[in-house]
């Protein structure tokens, strides 16, 4: 009995990912992105605003301390930094199937990209791990916390070390988003590199 019971534990918060993730079309919040060193030491805290659109856009607009833009749509994803003047544009492929963006902006199939583990509660938020399956993915690990139901932080290791935490606010589930925020056009000038 003990074993059934803690098994059900175990899928709630999975089942509450794969619902979030059905239900989410669109999205739109705020967001604070801290970049933590080996030491667990916060090296850097960024601020900005995060789109999404079901399936395979999204924009994370980052307004301190740098300006800088990530936006995907059309199999592709920009990578625009506003103080180098520089635009690096980069394929989605399989190679990238797992990564973070693409689990919230895309159709994946949890179980086929990853292992989930239910990570419990901490604070308001329920943690899921995701340990991706493909070992070209770039990321160690993913962790998602759910507060009731909906996305509230993202905690991601990568292949190199780096561990980044990000905690959202603001959010707005379903929200009617102009399609101007998916379409990104070089500003002149740009250095432009394309993989």
């Amino acid at each position: 009995m003990f074993t059934v019971v803690n098994v059900q534990a175990q899928e709630k918060p999975v089942s509450q990912l794969r619902a979030f993730l059905t239900s989410s079309k669109a999205l739109k919040a705020d967001f604070k992105q801290i970049a933590v060193d080996e030491a667990g030491n916060a090296r850097q805290t960024s601020y900005g605003v995060f789109y999404l659109r079901r399936p395979g856009k999204f924009r994370w607009q980052y307004t301190k301390p740098f300006t800088q833009e990530i936006i995907s749509n059309a199999g592709k994803v920009w990578f625009y930094d506003a103080d180098l003047e520089q635009v690096t544009v980069k394929k989605l492929d399989q190679s990238v199937g797992s990564t973070p963006a693409l689990l919230l902006s895309g159709d994946i199939d949890l179980e086929e990209n990853f292992n989930i583990q239910d990570q419990g509660v901490d604070g308001d938020m329920q943690w899921i791990k995701l340990l991706p399956k493909n070992e070209d993915s770039g990321f160690k690990y993913v962790l998602i916390g759910l507060d009731m139901g909906i996305l509230g932080g993202m905690e991601l290791s990568d292949n190199f070390g780096q561990l980044t935490r990000i905690y959202f606010s603001n959010i707005a589930v379903n929200p009617s988003l102009d399609d101007e925020l998916f379409i990104f056009t070089p500003p002149p000038g740009s250095d432009v590199f394309e993989e």
